[in-house]
């Protein structure tokens, strides 16, 4: 096991056993991960489980692993599990054994928190025909009705960024920033938006990075006014002077993720209104980084910035102003959002020290194409930090 995955099994284990929620065991309850895996498994083991397999954390700080014979191995070679346990027809009495070892007798409603809800994708990995499956196991048992969800848990664990975390998501940005600048170095009049993004993957992959989110649309790329806006691959739509060039760039480094944006102009002359639209937008991400702070909800922090864009002039984005980042861009937890309903319970969440958030927004620019920044901070005991170098001027080409 390496040494970031002990140090979150460990932060797991601390995390269940302070649980407000009275939680006596959470489940991570799996199959065939090579196929369909949980989210929350990279920070509880290195590799895949074929069989149905448990892997149980405790109140008490115990750390058990139940899993078929031939899974056995990393487990074991691995020194952080407290008993790791095998079996060869089935999980049922197993488990069973084990959650009866770890929730004393004396406890008269058990709590066995497992991995799903409706508010975060990060914390839904069980899949329905494993919860009935566990369901089953466990009826007629004192833990028939003890299924509750284990969203605290891994909102907590997802986001609490470790020292080591946060080592290799700056070691993330500072492969992005260098994309960027050789992005810049290539952008001329009449290059395309799918050739800018076939330069940065092959970099990508020259560099032995990985992706941040789904590599057909990253990045990101917009070249001038009628370049469509959002998640889209990139077109053969080509550069021209006047042009805002765009870029949305995620790659990952040691296994964590970076997640931002850049704009430039083509030409050496700014246009009052590209130069107005870079003050509004880095004003309105400032107005987010001073509102956002241990406590608050996330959506307080989305108004300050929308209240600062809307005075400026411009229509409100729509979407969130930042998202938490992690292994992946998109990393679950709680949301710097608006209070829509499809965003769920995520924009009520309170922010804690240790979150990584974008801080992100953009505006079109009529004639010019889309400018929007993104970068990355930090939750700090008194606010936060930035964790990359925002863009505070307008870069020409």
């Amino acid at each position: 096991m390496s040494n970031l995955t002990r140090e979150k099994l460990n932060q797991a284990a601390a995390i269940v056993a302070q649980s407000e929620s009275d939680i006596d065991v959470w489940l991570t309850f799996v199959r065939e991960t090579s196929g369909i895996t949980d989210p929350c498994l990279p920070f509880l083991m290195e590799g895949g489980l074929t069989w149905q397999s448990a892997l149980l954390v405790s109140k008490s700080g115990k750390k058990v692993a139940i899993a078929g014979n031939y899974d056995l191995d990393g487990l074991e070679k691995s020194g952080d599990w407290d008993e790791v346990i095998g079996y060869v027809q089935g999980i049922r009495e197993p488990l069973v054994d084990a959650l009866q070892e770890l929730v004393p007798v004396s406890v008269a409603s058990p709590k066995i928190a497992v991995n799903f809800s409706e508010n975060d994708d990060k914390c839904d990995g069980l899949t329905h025909g494993m919860f009935k499956l566990l369901e089953g196991y466990l009826a007629r048992t004192r833990f028939a009705n003890a299924l509750v969800s284990a969203e605290p848990i891994i909102r907590a664990l997802r986001g609490r960024k470790t020292a080591t975390e946060l080592a290799a998501m700056r070691g993330a940005i500072v492969e992005t920033d260098r994309l960027f600048a050789e992005v810049a170095e290539l952008a001329n009049p009449g290059i395309t938006e799918r050739q800018i993004a076939d330069f940065v993957q092959a970099k990508i992959a020259e560099r032995g990075l990985g992706y941040a989110w789904e590599q057909e649309g990253n990045p990101i790329v917009n070249c001038g006014p009628d370049s469509a806006v959002g998640h889209s691959a990139p077109s053969a739509i080509a550069l021209a002077p006047g042009h805002i060039l765009h870029m949305d760039l995620g790659v990952v480094k040691d296994g964590y993720a970076s997640d931002l944006q850049r704009c430039w102009y083509v030409g050496s002359e700014v246009p009052e209104a590209v130069s107005r639209a870079q003050a509004a937008v880095l004003g309105a991400i400032e107005a987010g980084f001073a509102a956002l702070k241990p406590g608050v909800s996330g959506w307080e922090v989305d108004a300050a910035a929308r209240s600062f864009l809307v005075a400026a002039g411009y229509p409100e984005y729509l979407h969130a102003l930042g998202h938490q980042v992690g292994r992946v861009a998109h990393d679950g937890g709680g949301l710097l959002g608006p209070c829509w309903a499809r965003y769920g319970e995520t924009p009520y969440w309170p922010v804690e020290v240790g979150q990584v958030y974008t801080l992100e927004l953009g505006v079109r620019v009529e004639g010019y194409g889309y400018w929007s920044l993104e970068d990355m901070v930090v939750v700090t005991d008194n606010g936060c930090t930035w964790l990359s170098t925002p863009q505070t001027e307008v870069w020409t080409l």
